[in-house]
């Protein structure tokens, strides 16, 4: 009779820890799963070092077996010459599910700064205009950061200079605390990608194994590509700036925060056409 009941006082435990085993993953992406804060020396193009601290937190959906993605992401900086600390933040993205970027490099030049990133993912790419060479850049006007083009982006800047997979390193990061120049180039070395490996200027032509540019382009039911066109030709890359306009009306969205990162992102809707972006709220017309 005790064995029995020993037995079922396993049972019990055993459904008590498969229940909170699953109440867990259930409210990942309220609770989120940790995530860690280190320091970069960061070199400049021109030969000088700062030091930048960063920062992830892990939350959202995820697959089982897999570790939760970043949920969102920041940094802080001293501008050199400056005395002035400045801070950019990646915060949750409802519609990627993640946050939006793979940090990739931190630049400055005459008391600006210039960040360049890369879309996380399929739906944060296509939510970002596809932009080709994929990188979403962002300069610092003093106030708040703006959206850029590449060809705004300075000719001296070439080097990739952050810790890319911070996802991955993670275990490394929170070892050593404060990452050196050399540390981030051995963390690096396994990013096979060319736009990975330093800043491109020209488009990247497919094939291109492993590269944002590779994402398809989503169909409505009928399979007609949900891209916007000019002057009758589907534009396949480069959404933004050429169809900012479009962008914000196929994807929703309202007035975006200061830092260009939305608050409200829905999926695309089908057949919307282009003459009703002005009927959105926000003058704001970045994405």
């Amino acid at each position: 009779m005790k064995a029995n009941h020993s037995w079922l006082k396993q049972v019990a435990k055993l459904g008590l820890l498969l229940m909170m085993g699953a109440s867990m993953n259930a409210s990942a992406g309220l609770f989120g799963f940790g995530g860690t804060n280190w320091k970069e020396e960061v070199l400049l193009h021109d030969g000088s070092k700062i030091v930048v601290e960063r920062w992830h937190k892990r939350g959202g959906g995820h697959e089982i077996g897999s570790g939760p993605p970043i949920k969102e992401q920041g940094m802080t900086f001293e501008v050199p010459g400056t005395g002035k600390t400045v801070m950019w933040r990646d915060e949750y993205s409802e519609i990627v599910g993640s946050a939006n970027f793979g940090i990739l490099a931190l630049h400055i030049a005459n008391g600006t700064a210039y960040i360049i990133a890369t879309p996380y993912g399929c739906v944060a790419y296509n939510k970002w205009g596809r932009p080709n060479p994929p990188y979403v850049i962002f300069r610092h006007d003093g106030m708040a950061w703006q959206r850029i083009q590449l060809s705004e982006l300075p000719t001296e800047f070439k080097s990739i200079n952050l810790v890319i997979g911070t996802s991955n390193n993670e275990k490394e990061l929170n070892r050593l605390g404060k990452i050196s120049v050399a540390d981030i180039e051995k963390m690096n070395r396994y990013s096979n990608q060319p736009e990975l490996r330093s800043i491109l200027r020209e488009a990247i032509k497919p094939p291109a194994p492993g590269s944002s540019i590779n994402c398809p382009i989503a169909t409505t039911a009928a399979g007609k590509p949900i891209a916007p066109e000019i002057d009758g030709k589907l534009l396949h890359y480069n959404w933004w700036p050429l169809a900012q306009d479009w962008c914000r009306c196929a994807f929703k969205t309202d007035q975006l925060c200061a830092l260009n990162f939305d608050q409200g992102l829905k999926p695309p809707v089908i057949g919307m056409a282009v003459d009703k972006c002005s009927a959105f709220s926000g003058s704001d017309t970045s994405l």
